[in-house]
This record gives structure tokens, sequence and C-alpha cells, in this order.
């Protein structure tokens, strides 16, 4: 399957490009798909051949990370190129902001149609929200508020969500395909974006896929706490009864991206599409196995961050690339306006081209950085809403309850003066090899330092043992912060 590599523009002048040679563009990401949930990075359990052909044929990344440990952040990166903190998408349920620039909208501007399909979770997907994905650049959109399960209900356009029968990543790839070739017969790019809704919990799956994990049950006995499809609230189950239900979605997101692969095969797009396939954050703490690296969903230790990161595009990969240049969710936009030849928005940006790296400059310039924001705070301080609360109300109902209720609803706020206490929460620098990690709240850090290149488990803190190097990148993130929280308290949108 080709992976659409954006980033992997690789040396094109994309100014010399007509419209006609444009790549069309698909950007897939998993839900909590982890980096080590995959065959091709040695998993003892979880079958994805056709992300292991991926890996094999296009480019693979070792080091991709999604720009924050938890998922409607993430995806506020993705789509804009900025850490989330930027548009205060501080976490899960946090809209972004009406005033951002996605890739959407970059996009139509170099002439491409496109569309959205699945997991949206930075808004509500409804007719009338600032932040659905019509408003934020897409032509057409079946889309989600958060995830789903099987025989998800999607709103289409806005309208009022309607069940759509079978697995959701077939589902999700089936609609993708309407719209890639109703694009192709208007001789237009297309840019088709699909967040599955798998693999997160409650987890379910199809008796061919359950079938292929019936001995982990066996193999991991101890309990986990997560959703009930039944009830909607939390249960504690036996971990590997949870796995083989996990492991099921994984497979079938993988069976539903081959059939997306041979399609564009079968109506000759292939060679000139660019295929991507990333997840939004680390492995959940249910699913979880603690190998190889530490932390999980919800941390900024690399458990949290790294996931899987591939990208195909046989036009201009013509060979198999493995790349350990850390790249992140930030990266997208970027790339992306490089590749179409589109200006960069007039704002701070976090991501880069990564078409440099791809072209054999194997290297980053800029560190990467990572930031859950301490809300506390913020809710005490009762601000004013960014958004009409009515517009921030979900419609796409989901198994999951939140406060008794089978919907979400989001919130984003213009932001209190800034103090000293909005620098809190967990926060780490990536710079070269060398990765510090803060946890503070109430003024009171633990500082951790690492060498991810010996240690890419994060078990040996260097803090005591090179205090200049902790110094320096205090200061550097110190300072990002700062920019950060300029861009927060709406200082991007005053030009």
């Amino acid at each position: 399957m080709r992976i659409f590599i954006l980033l992997i523009v690789t040396f094109v002048t994309t100014s010399s490009l007509q419209a006609a040679e444009l790549p069309n563009i698909i950007l897939m990401m998993g839900d909590d798909h982890g980096w080590e949930e995959t065959g091709y990075n040695g998993h003892p359990h979880v079958k994805t051949p056709v992300l292991d052909e991926m890996a094999a044929s296009g480019l693979k990344f070792n080091r991709f990370y999604a720009a924050h440990p938890s998922c409607s952040p993430t995806r506020a990166s993705f789509l804009t190129g900025r850490h989330p903190n930027r548009m205060g998408t501080f976490a899960p349920g946090w809209s972004l902001r009406p005033e951002e620039i996605t890739i959407a909208h970059v996009l139509q501007k170099a002439g491409y149609r496109c569309g959205h399909f699945g997991k949206w979770h930075v808004g509500t997907v409804k007719e009338g929200s600032p932040t659905n994905p019509g408003a934020m650049g897409f032509d057409e959109w079946v889309s989600h508020d958060n995830f789903f399960e099987m025989n998800p209900s999607l709103s289409h356009n806005g309208k009022p969500p309607r069940v759509y029968e079978g697995e959701s990543s077939a589902i999700l790839i089936n609609e993708a395909i309407r719209f890639i070739d109703e694009t192709a017969e208007q001789k237009k790019p297309s840019l088709t974006v699909i967040w599955f809704g798998s693999p997160h919990e409650p987890y379910s799956g199809l008796p061919q896929d359950l079938a292929l994990y019936d001995d982990l049950p066996g193999k991991y006995k101890k309990k986990v706490r997560l959703t009930s499809n039944e009830t909607g609230g939390q249960t504690t189950r036996p971990q590997g009864e949870v796995l083989r239900e996990r492991y099921a979605e994984i497979t079938a997101m993988d069976r539903a991206i081959g059939f997306l692969r041979d399609h564009l095969d079968e109506e000759g797009l292939r060679e000139n599409t660019v295929l991507f396939y990333c997840g939004d954050n680390g492995t959940s703490g249910d699913s979880a196995l603690g190998e190889p690296h530490r932390g999980v969903k919800g941390q900024v230790y690399e458990g949290g961050t790294l996931v899987p990161g591939l990208v195909e595009w046989p036009a201009r990969i013509l060979d198999p690339k493995t790349t350990d240049v850390r790249a992140s969710t930030s990266d997208l936009l970027p790339t992306l306006c490089k590749l179409t030849g589109q200006s960069l928005p007039d704002r701070p940006l976090d991501g880069i081209d990564l078409n440099p790296i791809i072209a054999g400059n194997e290297e980053r310039t800029n560190p990467l950085y990572f930031w859950e924001f301490e809300m506390s705070h913020v809710r005490k301080a009762k601000p004013e809403p960014w958004i009409d609360p009515a517009l921030q109300e979900g419609t796409t109902p989901l198994v999951k309850l939140m406060n008794g209720k089978p919907t979400r609803d989001f919130v984003n706020f213009k932001h209190p003066p800034i103090s000293e206490a909005d620098y809190e929460g967990p926060r780490a620098i990536i710079d070269g090899d060398l990765k510090l990690v803060i946890h503070e709240k109430g003024g009171k850090p633990r500082v951790e330092l690492f060498d991810l290149a010996s240690d890419p488990g994060e078990k040996n803190n260097l803090a005591e043992e090179r205090p200049e190097e902790v110094k320096r990148l205090q200061k550097t993130l110190r300072d990002w912060q700062s920019s950060v929280l300029h861009s927060v308290s709406g200082g991007d949108y005053d030009n």
C-alpha cells in the first residue's frame, strides 16, 4: 500500500508542477495506534500485513511522533502544522478555533477537492459549526464528532447522523473511494483525510479477525479498565480478552487500507498518489504491554507519543527507504505547502518541511516539543468561551458515556492573562538524541534527561550528570512555551 508521504514530496520543485501532475494525497490516521502495534515493528501478536508491505516498499519513519499524547490535540497539529496549545486544543474534547488555517484550506488554493472521513474530534461536525470539516476547508465529509465502533452513526456534510451498517474501517474506505473516484472524474487532484475509529476502546471485531487472536485470553490474565459496550460506563475485564478485540480492530483497519491500495492500482491512480499512515498517540493503558518504550497514551514519554509513520508514492519513492530522523504530525502542513507550491500560513508553525530529509539530508535542525497543558487554573478562572457553547454540542452518538451523555461536546476558551502557572504541566523537548522531560504542578518541577540513542526506553536519568545540557534545554523549552502562550492568547490572529 502506498502510504502518502506528503512529506515525501522528495526534491520536486512544486512551482514547476502543472495541475495535472499534482499528486492525489491520502492521509490516514489510526486512533490510539501506538508505534509497537505493527508487525513490521516486531509486535509478538498483532497482524498488519498491509502496513508491513507499505513499510517494506515505501518510506518508513522509525521515529514518527504524534505532536501530543492524546487525540484532539494531535489532530489539531495534523491539520495546522502548529502545536495544539497554540489554539487552545489542550486535551480531548477541546476544539480548535475557526481562525486556524488547515491543510484543506491550503490545498483548496492549489486546486484540490478535499474530503474528510471518520473521526473529527476537533469540534462538532454538524451543520453551522464554525469548526466542522466544511468550515475548516473540506468540500465533503462523512464524519463523527469522536470515535465509533461497528455500525457507526456518521454525519454527511453536517446533516443529522445516520447509521452506516458494517465494520467501521471498511465503511470509511468505501466512502473515501467514492470521493476519490468522483474527483478523478472531475479531472481534479484530491486530498482525502481518513481518520479511523479503530483501535480506540471499547473494542469489537468481526469473527474472522477475532479468531486470529483466540490464544490471547489464556496469556494475559491481569484486569484492566475500559468502556463497556453494553453500558457505556467503565468496566473491568481480563487483558487477554481486551487484546483479542483490539488486535482484531487493527487487523480489520489494515485490511481496509489494503482494499484502498488495490483500488488505486485498478484505477491507475496509485503511481501518483501519496499515501500516508500514522497514529494519533501511543497505545492506551488498557492494552500497552510495556515494551519497548516507557509510557502510554496521555504521557510525554516515548510510549505516549511514538506512532507508526509510513509513506508510499511510487512516482517519487522509487526504492524502499527507512529514516531515523524524528518527524511529527506537525510536519504535514509545511510539507504539503512545499509539495503543492503554496505559501506557508503567516503565523508561527511548529512543523518543518520534510522534503530535504527525504532527499537525504539526514538531520532535523529544530527540536520537537510536547506539552500537556495544566488546565485546572484556566477552568477555575471561568473564562469566556471562544465559540458559542450551543455550536459545540455534539450530535453523533457513541457507546462511551460522558457526563451521562452518549455524545461529545467541545470547549475552547479566551485565555485569561498569562501567569507563571501557564508554564506548568508535563512537557518535553527532543533536540537531537537528547530528551528533557519535566513534570510540574504547583511550582514543583521533576526533571529528567535521557539520551534516546543509547536509552530509547528512557530508563537512565542523566539530569544530575549533565546539568549544562539540562539548563540549555530548559531555556529552549521555556522560550518556545512563551511563543505558544502568545498564540493561545490570540496574538496570531491580529494581522
